[in-house]
């Protein structure tokens, strides 16, 4: 293997899976963001199976607990945790992804999307407010369980 000075090395498999993703990306454009979301939605639901298999209750609250285990709290705030709402934000991608489009972010975070989905038999949603890879200053990302996006939905659908 040769190695360039100026190449960063990755310091987790989630950052090298970011450097991975970033070339094919950069090679293929827009083209490749159904390919790179069916596949990580893959590693998604994968990753939601085996937590849901581990969890006694599967709840918005306990899968968000346990999903927070696995990221470093000094880059992402836990902004509420609840059977309703899980929202976190980010100083930094896990990927390595500022900078690059809202389109590729929304792609690989369907392993989020579908790990969520998966873990709660599909009852929560992801909203992605803002992203650093489309040079948003934080990752603002709010998972929300359909029964309140439905009651949301009913209050705005209301005549005044």
């Amino acid at each position: 293997m040769s190695e360039k000075t100026n190449d960063t090395l990755p310091k987790n498999a989630t950052e090298a899976q970011g450097l991975l993703i970033k070339a094919f990306y950069e090679k293929n454009g827009d083209e490749i963001l159904p390919i790179i979301d069916n596949i990580l939605g893959r590693q998604g639901k994968a990753l939601g199976l085996k937590v849901k298999s581990k969890l006694s209750n599967c709840n918005l609250s306990a899968v968000a607990t346990a999903f927070t285990k696995n990221f470093d709290p000094t880059t992402i705030n836990v902004i509420s945790i609840s059977d309703e709402k899980f929202q976190i934000q980010g100083t930094k991608c896990p990927f390595g992804l500022e900078g690059t489009s809202r389109q590729l972010c929304e792609a690989v975070m369907a392993i989020d999307r579908e790990y969520f989905s998966t873990a709660t038999d599909g009852k929560t949603t992801l909203k992605i407010i803002k992203t650093r890879a489309a040079g948003d200053d934080i990752c603002d990302t709010v998972y929300i369980t359909k029964a309140v996006n439905k009651d949301k939905h009913k209050i705005l659908d209301q005549p005044k």
